[in-house]
């Protein structure tokens, strides 16, 4: 074969190439392939906290947070986070002042401000309990993406499914990242002062 039929046939297949690209291109939608913007984790809330005062995020601005959902109920996920966020804030000894633990309930009917203060009694001083109205509630689980559910238990009581996640935000209430308690608290500590 000679070499000017080869270039031909190389050409052909170059300009073919280029045609099949251009269709394909020409065909997705616009914008398709790029992400224009983040899903937004957090935002303003307006809750009880666990002293009976109303407050916003902007009690909280300036202070890294660590965020998790929950119920006084919970008979093994909510205890085991709080102990391992409270090991965490030990850890962090002075430094825990600068960061704030935020539990906040996803069963408002039973998590009184009352309810809740009894139930930090035991955990470190550093996390704070938040309700609020169903709705109150309601609209800041729906600001973090989080899950919530009553589940019916036999004797016309109930559950709570929930989601699990610890959430750390930043200073000015960005979400950074899920935060995992289930390390050493040392290496743990390590990585939030990384925010103070």
């Amino acid at each position: 074969m000679s070499n000017r039929r080869v270039l031909l046939l190389l050409a052909a297949f170059v300009v073919g190439a280029v045609v099949i690209v251009a269709s394909a291109l020409a065909l997705l939608p616009r914008g398709a392939g790029t992400v224009t913007s983040q899903v937004a984790i957090g935002g303003p809330f307006e809750l009880v906290d666990q002293n009976g005062k109303t407050v916003t995020q902007e009690a909280f601005a300036g202070t890294p947070m660590l965020v998790f959902f929950g119920f006084t109920h919970c008979p093994d996920i909510c205890p085991t986070s709080l102990f391992e966020m409270s090991q965490l804030f030990e850890v962090l000894g002075p430094d825990a002042r600068k960061v704030t633990g935020l539990f906040i309930t996803v069963d408002p009917e039973r998590d009184t401000p009352e309810v809740m203060k009894s139930y930090l009694g035991s955990f470190h001083p550093s996390i704070q309990g938040l309700s609020g109205t169903p709705e109150q509630v309601a609209a800041v689980t729906r600001a973090y993406r989080a899950y919530a559910k009553k589940v019916p238990t036999q004797g016309g009581d109930y559950t709570m499914d929930h989601t699990a996640i610890v959430y750390l935000m930043s200073k000015d209430g960005q979400f950074v990242a899920p935060f995992n308690l289930k390390r050493p608290p040392e290496e743990a500590a390590a990585e939030l002062r990384r925010y103070l």
